[in-house]
């Protein structure tokens, strides 16, 4: 069967859906990719200036929530109508988006990400539902690859165009989001509710009570909730791709390097200038994993076949821990190219098998239900994970707290007005020890070592593979 023919025996409606998909992709990796340097760069430059730690709290409850809710918000689709639900999902995502770009304060700007989260907990089950009722066996497989490669395109697609808009004001970058999930509500128009398999009238408090029997079915396996225990220490090291890593290119790392190399027409496309400087951009950056899997993905997975899934997650979570290692080497911009690579690869061996290993250890009468709580080690290591980026920054890695340290050591002051922006401080820092600003930062790198939170984070993968590969000799 040709690709052609293969497409277009899908409905109009699977269509639809990954449409929906790819622009909700859009906006929320638009947002989340560029949110660490958004929250915490100083207020002069345009950021918020919210501390690393508040940072961290607020990203690690709103992801964590966004993965936990989705399991409520299939049960309301489910009683309510997929359709009525998308659009309340719809609304709430662009009411949320919408105020997090007019709000500055640090409890209107954390409501206004939790109304995102809880938009996107309602979207994402439906869209994962209408792909597989608008599947079958014998496409469900191409269907599904649609699917993922509509994710990633959507996903590559928004941090692009959040770098474009950022330069002109931040506020264009929540503009762009709202409009993208206001444009989803113009296409529910065209999007038909899937047929329901069961019929039953199964109220909104009995499917909350099925849940509830389901999610003590799922914990009383206790070698399934070790397994999903152990994989919290993946997802904890791994979100700090977009917890941690832009903030620390954007203070640390000279991407200068890597825009002088490329040739003009991709100076434009990739990269900015930022006084008198061509950079490339961090959410640019931390999308290398994203190109990389779309390039070798295939690859990767033909390669492991013949690998046992446990013995494939043990060596690419250690891959990705590499990855995360390789960041703390120097400043160089080529140092993150490198290590998002490796960590690229890590992923491609780890995640996709996690799937396949649950659907071998669940109780053959129990698979699906079983990987319906796969997503438990996600939203705890989103969870554990900002809380740690945020505490762990500020102790190991923030530059401007180094800056104070180093300051009052040599008894340097300046105003209250300049010391209450980090911006205005390392200005003026460094017309005051004259130096240049890569001089200053190289300086601060020497002296207090930010890189050592790669070494914590990647320690904590090396535990995960250690005790993975234990539970596997125990299990066996």
């Amino acid at each position: 069967m040709s690709n052609t023919k293969k497409v277009n025996i899908f409905p109009r409606t699977f269509w639809i859906a990954n449409t929906l998909e790819l622009f909700e992709r859009w906006a929320y990796y638009g947002m989340f990719t560029v949110l660490s340097v958004y929250l915490t760069d100083p207020v002069s430059s345009g950021g918020l200036g919210f501390t690393q730690s508040q940072r961290g709290l607020m990203q690690g409850i709103a992801t964590a929530l966004l993965y936990l809710l989705p399991i409520l918000g299939g049960a309301i689709a489910d009683r309510y109508g997929y359709k009525k639900v998308l659009l309340s999902a719809f609304l709430t995502l662009a009411s949320g988006y919408f105020a997090m770009g007019y709000f500055s304060t640090y409890a209107t700007v954390f409501a206004s990400f939790l109304l995102v989260a809880i938009g996107g907990a309602l979207f994402k089950p439906i869209i994962v539902a209408t792909v597989s009722k608008t599947t079958n066996e014998k496409n469900d497989t191409i269907g599904f690859g649609i699917f993922y490669m509509i994710v990633n395109i959507g996903g590559f697609i928004g941090p692009w165009a959040a770098s474009r808009l950022r330069e002109i004001d931040w506020v264009y970058v929540f503009i762009m989001c709202t409009i993208v999930i206001l444009f989803n509500i113009l296409l529910l128009w065209f999007y038909k509710e899937p047929k329901k398999e069961d019929e039953s009238d199964e109220s909104l408090a009995d499917s909350l009570k099925r849940i509830i029997r389901n999610t003590i079915i799922v914990l009383k396996d206790g070698k399934f909730v070790l397994f999903l225990l152990i994989m919290l220490g993946m997802w904890t090291m791994y979100m700090q791709l977009f917890f941690t890593v832009p903030v620390y290119i954007t203070q640390w790392v000279d991407t200068s390097g890597l825009y002088n190399a490329l040739p003009s027409v991709l100076q434009s496309a990739f990269g900015s200038v930022k006084d008198g400087v061509g950079i490339i951009p961090p959410e640019l950056m931390i999308n290398i994993p994203a190109l990389t899997i779309i390039a070798f993905q295939l690859i990767m997975s033909n390669m492991l076949k013949v690998v046992k899934p446990i013995l494939s997650m043990i060596f690419g979570i250690l891959g990705i821990a590499l990855g995360f290692s390789f960041m703390s080497f120097s400043m160089a911009g080529i140092t993150i190219v490198m290590g998002t690579i490796i960590l690229a690869f890590g992923e491609m061996a780890s995640s996709p098998r996690i799937q396949e290993y649950i659907g071998r250890i669940a109780p053959k009468d129990k698979v699906a239900l079983y990987m319906g709580y796969s997503f438990l080690p996600v939203a705890g290591g989103n969870l554990i994970g900002g809380l740690l980026s945020g505490n762990l920054y500020a102790s190991l890695s923030d530059k401007y707290i180094f800056l104070r340290d180093y300051l009052n050591v040599r008894d340097i002051k300046f105003s209250p007005e300049i010391n209450n922006d980090n911006g205005l401080l390392f200005k003026a820092a460094m017309e005051n020890m004259e130096m240049t600003k890569e001089q200053l930062n190289t300086l601060l790198f020497a002296q207090y070592n930010p890189g050592t939170i790669w070494y914590v984070f990647a320690a904590i993968g090396a535990v995960t593979s250690i005790l993975l590969f234990i539970y596997n000799k125990r299990a066996v």
